[in-house]
């Protein structure tokens, strides 16, 4: 593959048929409805046409100046039309290869591979992506650029019984690859409940609801007068309409974030599998659209399990994996290994997924000094007081009313009991090569880091921390967020823990008596 090559040619009828498609709309509104088209109620379904015509004309203009080839030291892609870019990645350092195919991929056969070499997260992009080249070729580009067969990600959609014990699929081939295979976990269609509470619910059903009123009223339908009559003829008050409102939005939202979870998850796998430079910890997933993504195991440094508070009351969690090269701003969360998940599978296979034993994510904790709760008891009254003298500023002056002062009645306990809870969260221990730090009021996060990746240590006091004898430990590694913060912990026993947590990092620069403290 040492000669300059084109991406696939199909993807011109692709682009051809998007283009037809994005424009049936507006179409069957002049000439099927009879929409007047200079009536102004045209403008969203043709936006919809030149958004689709422009975004297939650009994919058909990257297809005429993009080429890409495979020597043996480097791969190499020029792009461009203004402005030509020549990228090219050492094959030695190349970490992943993902493949990925939206639905109109997978129709016309073809694949986007994207490339990774360990590039840092602020990245926000793979290194070198190639949009659209066949089954075919994307199976090859894996095999040769990782050492080993590409699963077909139409694979990812199959049900359990598509494979075999002996690894042949239907068709009768054979993915030598998988046998040595070893799976962490299915698709398990039960955690759809786990994924349907969150925020985004509405903001999902919001958005699904304005794309379809502006498309009705492309077709000439007024669906705002037709409610704002409903509600004027059954003579419901707005509060009741409000509620009702809230309540089946978020039924709705919540409904559809279900079906995304099928949507996205369908036919997931997490399983670690050999590759040239060692193992892979492989996803796939997906129905329409379908994602295969390898994280090079010598780039792992640990794992993140995080519990934001909305969904804490279910005892879920969000699982995802601290590694160099990998984005942490990316929609696609390409560090993620589960979906929304019950915590007890999610320390389950996170713990696989390190290769720990015993489980550092089972391990009991330390507890912190009392004096860290004091520090958030202090916190919380300050606040308190701060908003007080607030409220008071702005009843003297008018602005709200005197009774809103007492609005500070509520807030002091609820502070109180934030301050309580943020104190029974953290904790830290110690488990073989990993070190562990649980902390977090509004996200509760534990944080599974092994010892060895720790580049940096830093020891901290403010003021207050000083006064009451705590320090809070900041280890840092080139992956994930780059830093992690151990809060609140003795500060007799911080210099021992920052040592014993980067080993051999720390002691040259322990002075005797540190060293006596340090243990």
């Amino acid at each position: 593959m040492s000669e300059w090559q084109r991406l696939h040619s199909r993807v011109i009828w692709v682009d051809l048929a998007r283009s037809v498609l994005s424009l049936l709309p507006a179409v069957a509104a002049i000439w099927v409805f009879g929409v007047d088209p200079g009536a102004g109620q045209l403008w969203p379904l043709l936006g919809v046409a030149v958004f689709g015509v422009l975004g297939s004309a650009g994919d058909a203009v990257r297809w005429v100046f993009t080429r890409y080839r495979i020597t043996p030291s480097y791969v190499e892609r020029k792009t461009g039309v203004l402005v030509r870019t020549h990228r090219s990645i050492q094959r030695d350092r190349i970490r992943s290869v993902d493949v990925e195919a939206k639905l109109r991929h997978r129709i016309a056969g073809l694949r986007v591979v994207k490339i990774g070499a360990g590039q840092q997260s602020a990245a926000g992009e793979s290194a070198l992506t190639l949009d659209a080249v066949s089954v075919a070729g994307a199976q090859s580009l894996h095999e040769l650029l990782l050492g080993r067969a590409a699963p077909d990600v139409e694979d990812a959609t199959e049900t359990e019984s598509a494979e075999t014990e002996s690894g042949k699929t239907e068709n009768g081939e054979t993915e030598p690859a998988d046998e040595q295979a070893e799976v962490y976990a299915r698709f398990e269609p039960r955690w759809f409940v786990y994924n349907m509470f969150s925020v985004w619910a509405y903001v999902f059903a919001i958005g699904v609801g304005w794309g379809v009123y502006w498309l009705l009223s492309g077709f000439g339908v007024d669906a705002g007068g037709f409610v704002a009559d409903l509600i004027e003829e059954n003579d419901y008050g707005w509060v009741w309409v409000a509620a009702v409102a809230v309540l089946a939005v978020g039924a709705f939202g919540a409904a559809g974030l279900g079906v995304n979870y099928i949507v996205e998850y369908w036919g997931f796998e997490l399983a670690r599998v050999p590759g040239e430079k060692g193992t892979l910890l492989r996803t796939r997933q997906g129905l329409f659209t379908t994602r295969v993504v390898n994280r090079d195991d010598s780039r792992m440094r640990g794992v993140h399990i995080s519990q934001p508070v909305l969904w804490r009351w279910l005892g879920v969690t969000d699982t995802s994996v601290i590694t160099t090269g990998l984005s942490l701003w990316a929609m696609s969360q390409p560090a993620a290994i589960l979906p929304r998940a019950p915590l007890a599978a999610a320390r389950r296979v996170a713990g696989q997924a390190l290769g720990a034993d015993p489980n550092p994510l089972e391990a009991e904790l330390a507890s912190h000094p009392r004096a860290a709760l004091r520090r958030r008891l202090w916190w919380a009254t300050a606040a308190t007081a701060a908003a007080a003298l607030l409220l008071v500023w702005l009843a003297v002056t008018d602005v709200v009313p005197a009774s809103a002062i007492w609005a500070v009645a509520v807030l002091w306990p609820v502070a109180v009991a934030a301050a309580v809870v943020a104190y029974r969260a953290l904790g830290h221990a110690l488990v073989g090569r990993y070190l562990v730090a649980r902390s977090g009021l509004v996200s509760r996060s534990t944080v599974v880091l092994q010892r060895p990746a720790v580049s940096t240590i830093a020891v901290r006091e403010s003021l207050l921390q000083r006064r009451l004898g705590l320090r809070t430990v900041t280890v840092m590694t080139a992956a994930g967020w780059g830093a992690y913060n151990v809060a609140d912990i003795d500060a007799g026993e911080s210099l021992h823990f920052a040592d014993q947590a980067a080993p051999g990092l720390l002691r040259p620069f322990l002075t005797p008596r540190d060293g006596d403290e340090s243990g």
